[in-house]
């Protein structure tokens, strides 16, 4: 399949301002799919844009009750496009700003947001995961936070991955990058359930509907407290970090697929990381 690019206007009733989403109305119930094969799901400044439309339509759709948002193949969200690759841009800045992405979308949704976890879930796609209403994952799931690798200090991933497994587990999957399984990751509290695969869709499709059985002032009073325990984040240092120079060697170093200079020689591994 080839990249898609034969719509490229901004998000508009049930388009979501690209073609490597999918919102599908089933019911009450809508379903965002991240569709972009070719660079296994990876996101476009557009795609976390659609993400967040998507959130903000149902919101205020009085036909809709509920969204459920997952990954074709394999890939759940892997983040951001590495490659800097935009087919579908519109007009949104290449550079991936904070302001573009559904986060705060995640955090504020009036109606319930499920994600449904297919596959690979890390960067973006992991905090998509953390901040939504539930998720549930598939067995086949994996999960990882390699924003250190990339030269990024992503204060919003230290500052909401603390409070969500806790400091020393969020050590362990910054400092060190590694990928933890779907079992690991309900233990940690970094999805809710764990499913086998072949029932994750309905299995989600449950949690949502259970989700959207309550009652909608009452759940958003508690959503108010959620957001106020995870709090605010460095958005400044955030975007600092982003324009700086380890960012930018990380970048370089991930297109070129080797590992980042500021590695000791003895210590760097084959190819990227």
């Amino acid at each position: 399949m080839s990249e898609r690019s034969e719509r490229t206007n901004p998000p508009e009733g049930d388009w979501l301002g690209t073609p490597y989403l999918r919102f599908e109305r089933h019911g009450p119930l809508a379903r965002c799919t991240v569709d972009r094969p070719d660079a296994r799901n990876a996101m476009t400044p557009s795609m976390y844009f659609g993400v967040r439309y998507a959130s903000n339509h149902v919101d205020a759709d009085p036909e809709l009750a509920g969204l459920l948002i997952t990954g074709t193949g394999d890939v759940f969200i892997p983040g951001g496009d590495m490659g800097g690759a935009s087919p579908d841009d519109w007009g949104l800045p290449r550079v991936l700003g904070m302001d573009i992405t559904p986060f705060d979308a995640m955090r504020q949704s009036v109606k319930p947001v499920v994600c449904a976890v297919n596959g690979i879930c890390q960067g973006g796609g992991l905090m998509i995961a953390m901040l939504s209403d539930m998720a549930v994952a598939s067995e086949r799931a994996t999960f990882r936070a390699p924003e250190l690798f990339r030269g990024i200090a992503d204060t919003h991933y230290g500052h909401i991955l603390a409070r969500q497994v806790g400091p020393a587990r969020a050590r362990d999957l910054l400092f060190t990058g590694r990928t933890i399984d779907a079992s690991e990751a309900v233990q940690w509290g970094l999805v809710a359930r764990v499913v086998p695969h072949d029932e994750l869709l309905d299995a989600a499709t449950e949690v949502l509907i259970a989700c959207c059985r309550t009652a909608p002032g009452a759940r958003s009073d508690i959503k108010r407290e959620l957001d106020a325990y995870y709090g605010l984040y460095d958005r400044i240092g955030m975007k600092a970090s982003i324009f700086g120079d380890e960012a930018a060697e990380g970048w370089k170093a991930f297109k070129e697929r080797r590992p980042p200079s500021w590695i000791h020689p003895d210590l760097r591994p084959e190819g990227r990381i």
